[in-house]
């Protein structure tokens, strides 16, 4: 039997044009083979067989396609990381800092405790804010005193207070001393919570007048200095 008659054959049986290929061994051009089986009659099942490798290679296309775009999502993530790296080590400098705990207490601290003289607070669920500020604090400020803080747990009212205030503790090494009665939300009895993982919010007070007025004044300094028309 000669090759164009295997083919024709083949192509009967419902083959396509790759399987042909792989079969005989041979990459004859498909235009070849189209052209040889032109008159060839398929068999019933052939279009569903069809459809079928089609929607196959579709999924296989888009599994491929997930997976490039995570390697250049990767790619680019390192790419940041490799330019963001010098920059962030700059945060050690006692000004830079400053800055940046003047622009985080603006967006997330209030001004002061109206109720406790003389302190400001700021408080957050997210405990790498609550870090961020505390090291800040002591970056920019050479005579930040840790025994100035006060700590306050703010939960919800079927969480445990004990095991809420051991986890601040331990997140922020600040003394059990100096942590405040939780406070629960009343508007939370009967309301389960919904986040297993949720830590309640931690208030940290630091009773420091001077370093509350720096921050304001540096942060309106700051604000003024962006808003005012270039050279």
């Amino acid at each position: 039997m000669d090759l164009k008659n295997r083919v024709q054959k083949l192509r009967q049986q419902g083959k396509t044009y790759g399987e042909i290929q792989t079969i005989l061994g041979k990459r004859i051009p498909k235009s070849t083979l189209s052209h040889w089986c032109r008159h060839t009659p398929l068999p019933p099942f052939y279009q569903s067989k069809i459809s079928h490798l089609n929607i196959k290679n579709l999924n296989k296309g888009r599994l491929i396609a997930v997976e490039i775009n995570k390697i250049k999502r990767q790619e680019l993530l390192n790419q940041i990381t490799d330019t963001n790296k010098p920059i962030s080590t700059q945060i050690t400098n006692p000004n830079t800092a400053k800055i940046a705990l003047s622009m985080l207490c603006l967006g997330e601290a209030s001004k002061y405790n109206p109720k406790i003289r003389g302190s400001f607070y700021l408080g957050n669920s997210n405990p790498k804010i609550i870090l961020i500020f505390l090291k800040l604090l002591e970056i920019a400020f050479p005579d930040f005193d840790s025994r100035k803080l006060r700590c306050t747990v703010q939960c919800r009212a079927d969480q445990d207070t004990k095991s809420l205030t051991k986890y601040w503790h331990k997140i922020t090494n600040i003394p059990l001393k100096q942590f405040y009665k939780p406070l629960i939300d009343p508007r939370t009895k009967g309301k389960p919570t919904k986040k297993p993982d949720y830590k309640g919010v931690l208030r940290i007070d630091y009773f420091n007048s001077k370093t509350r007025l720096e921050l304001e004044t540096l942060a309106n300094l700051v604000y003024n200095n962006l808003k005012s028309p270039g050279p």
